[in-house]
């Protein structure tokens, strides 16, 4: 039968200020909504967008039990939308659902709801190159008490925002903070799980560091402060001697983000030379200096392809390739975005366009 659909009376489109979109500034006109109860989810609807009421004693608001994960919609160069992996959010969510004690919820009903949702929005998708739909789906305990303990009751929505990029800079190198003081994540905590308790723990420092003019923080380990992990937005990767290194997923701190998954894929088709391995930040220093350090750049949905283009380590500045997007960051820009567009032929079964 599908999913039931009740459309908003008014739109919000004419709202929003289509020339300075910003990140996560304006909303759609319609969210997805289902809830858990007497252990099992609904069958879920969409709505309009707007407020939903819930008790002060709900428990996400006292114990944090909450989850999340970040796609975007695309429009296609030769009409309609597509997705890029949405399969691969709702597998990491259900893996953040179980670290978190939360039920997971149907993989093929996620992807569902979503493309549903995007039809019917779908005059929010932008037009403009580097700008998409952001879709942003959020599960949390929803119970009323006051207790330590797994909520019996939950709330998933999905929302969508028409965004720009996430970084002002764009495609432009970006300049990193790396932090030896504070910690994100550490072995056996929650770094591997898309929660909120990861971006409230680096709230603290990444404020700081925009105080210094840095967009973002590079977390090392939260045991020696030696190994690198990741930005607080994005997965790490390193171009030294020819050889693509980015931290392993095993290190348990470091989420495993779809972009790094497909970077990692198109670089190993390209024969570039790749290594999941652990790196210390003295290797980075020391490649540096020895002249070998060629590329740094992030990997995440928000911003697809970040070139780093100044690093800073205890007040040691390191420009990277003369603060300039390097040739592989470059070319995984150049293939990701052609492969959402449609500009490139999807080989790897990883879009699914939308007919509008």
């Amino acid at each position: 039968m599908g999913i039931v659909i009740e459309k908003a009376t008014e739109t919000r489109y004419d709202s929003i200020d289509w020339k300075n979109l910003g990140f996560g500034r304006y909303f759609a006109d319609h969210m997805f909504i289902s809830f858990y109860k007497d252990g099992k989810w609904d069958e879920g609807k969409i709505v309009p967008y707007g407020p939903i009421c819930f008790e002060p004693a709900m428990m996400t608001l006292h114990y944090g039990q909450t989850i999340f994960e970040g796609l975007k919609a695309y429009y296609d160069v030769n009409g309609g939308v597509n997705l890029f992996r949405p399969d691969m959010n709702a597998k990491r969510m259900n893996n953040s659902a179980e670290r978190l004690c939360i039920p997971k919820f149907d993989e093929k009903k996620f992807v569902e709801a979503i493309i549903e949702l995007v039809k019917l929005d779908n005059k929010f998708v932008p037009k403009v190159k580097g700008e998409s739909l952001y879709i942003r789906p959020v599960c949390f305990g929803s119970s009323s008490f006051l207790g330590v303990h797994p909520s019996s009751e939950y709330t998933f929505i999905i929302m969508t925002s028409p965004v720009a990029s996430y970084y002002p800079e764009g495609l432009n190198p970006v300049k990193i903070l790396i932090e030896d003081q504070f910690v994100r994540a550490v072995r056996g905590g929650l770094g591997n799980a898309k929660t909120a308790a990861n971006y409230a723990a680096s709230l603290y420092a990444g404020h700081k560091a925009k105080e210094k003019g840095f967009s973002q923080v590079l977390w090392l380990d939260g045991i020696q402060h030696e190994f690198v992990d990741e930005v607080g937005a994005m997965n790490i990767m390193f171009v030294i001697d020819d050889i693509l290194i980015t931290p392993p997923l095993s290190q348990g701190s470091i989420l495993p983000g779809v972009t790094r998954d497909s970077v990692l894929i198109l670089a190993r088709e390209m024969g570039i030379k790749v290594q999941e391995r652990s790196i210390k930040i003295q290797e980075v220093l020391e490649a540096y200096e020895r002249g070998t350090l060629q590329e740094v750049f992030g990997t995440g949905t928000a911003a697809t392809i970040s070139p780093v283009g100044k690093l800073y380590y205890k007040d040691k500045e390191m420009i990277i390739n003369n603060n300039q997007i390097g040739p592989i960051a470059q070319k995984m820009y150049d293939t990701l975005t052609g492969l959402q567009h449609g500009l490139i032929k999807d080989t790897h079964n990883w879009i699914i366009h939308i007919d509008i």
